[in-house]
């Protein structure tokens, strides 16, 4: 890194020890040591998602990240999962810096990753979910709006963000539709300590996602995801590809039937038992009323994900996609696209300042350059 890189000091960059306030998410199948290894190197926060990963092999990875960086970087956990008790001790043993939730934790969970130094990062979709866990202890939330890919939810980003920003006074990530500096330095003029951001990290040189499955992204224009809930039974926004149209159009028993072959092949895959199995799926209700094809449709999501993201499948694959992906046409380094953004956002932001310029001041370490503090 250049001595002259900036470096935008928020509270998220002094809740964690990181250089910059952008964060990859923990996305199932993608976010492993490579890709969280170099978004630490490069000054930002990486998450690996262990929801699809073994007792085992999330220990692995944590041991692998840590032997790629000595960067902090965090663990995204189910706090639902039926081993989630010994992830939360993996991770304190293993001194990893931060724990998030796509699910709100326990408030004993919470407090006991606090009292071991862990901080925690709940993502939430609404803003009394954020009053819920910062009330429970959360040290900041993300918050995800509808543009994002995966499970969102259908308030847009602009309206969401300020919602949270104005019910909590812990810091606040902003996800949903951002993949440059203009939309950091947005959320940061919003009152955002950092942007989360997962399709862009996808998209990116360490990803491990198979080079003609990025091409297939690159491809799709803004019209090219879709809110579905025929992939799990929840709002999940995927590239519209043939097979999310097949689902899409598919009658009952067909749809049942496409279920019960995933969920068996996952089963397989993850050494779940049958009653397991399908407790994963229920875990995935969240209180609504689903049939039984839904809820084996939640327990095999993960299978359908697998084929996409890791087989190169994109014919049996779904394709989680926010709706950036309409507007990406490249492959950066995570160096190149978090010291780009970081760069972008400071040159607006310093721009937008009153006279005198904001308070710069030398950075800790000679490798670094000016910070902007917000």
């Amino acid at each position: 890194m250049s001595e002259s890189e900036p470096r935008l000091e928020t509270a998220l960059t002094r809740l964690v020890g990181v250089r910059h306030p952008v964060v990859q998410t923990g996305m199932g199948w993608v976010a492993g040591p490579r890709l969280v290894a170099a978004t630490a190197e490069a000054g930002g926060l990486g998450i690996l998602a262990s929801a699809t990963m073994s007792y085992p092999e999330l220990a692995a990875a944590i041991t692998e990240t840590r032997r790629r960086t000595a960067a902090p970087f965090g663990v995204n956990l189910r706090a639902d999962a039926t081993d989630a008790a010994e992830r939360v001790e993996l991770l304190i043993s293993e001194r990893v810096a931060v724990a998030s939730f796509a699910l709100a934790p326990r408030q004993e969970m919470i407090a006991r990753l606090k009292d071991a130094g862990v901080v925690v990062i709940p993502s939430v979709g609404a803003a009394r979910h954020a009053e819920k866990v910062a009330a429970w202890g959360a040290d900041a939330v993300i918050v995800q709006g509808g543009e994002g890919g995966g499970h969102t939810g259908g308030v847009a980003t602009t309206l969401l963000l300020p919602t949270v920003l104005d019910a909590v006074d812990i810091p606040v990530i902003a996800a949903g539709g951002f993949y440059d500096g203009r939309g950091l330095a947005a959320a940061l003029a919003y009152g955002a300590a950092g942007v989360a951001m997962g399709t862009r990290f996808l998209l990116t040189r360490e990803s491990t996602v198979p080079d003609e499955v990025k091409r297939l992204y690159l491809g799709f224009g803004l019209d090219g995801t879709v809110v579905t809930t025929r992939v799990d039974g929840l709002p999940h926004r995927v590239l519209r590809t043939e097979l999310v149209r097949g689902l899409e159009g598919a009658g009952r028993w067909r749809g049942l039937a496409r279920s019960v072959a995933n969920a068996a092949r996952f089963r397989g895959l993850s050494g779940l038992s049958w009653p397991a199995l399908v407790r994963e799926g229920l875990a995935m209700r969240h209180g609504r009323d689903l049939t039984w094809a839904q809820v084996l449709m939640a327990a095999n999501t993960p299978m359908l994900l697998r084929a996409g993201l890791v087989q190169g499948r994109t014919d049996a694959g779904v394709l989680a996609s926010g709706q950036v992906v309409g507007v990406l046409d490249d492959l950066p380094s995570c160096a190149e696209l978090i010291s780009d953004m970081v760069a972008q956002a400071t040159r607006i932001l310093t721009a937008l300042a009153p006279t005198p310029a904001p308070e710069t001041t030398p950075a800790p370490t000679s490798d670094t350059g000016p910070a902007l503090h917000l």
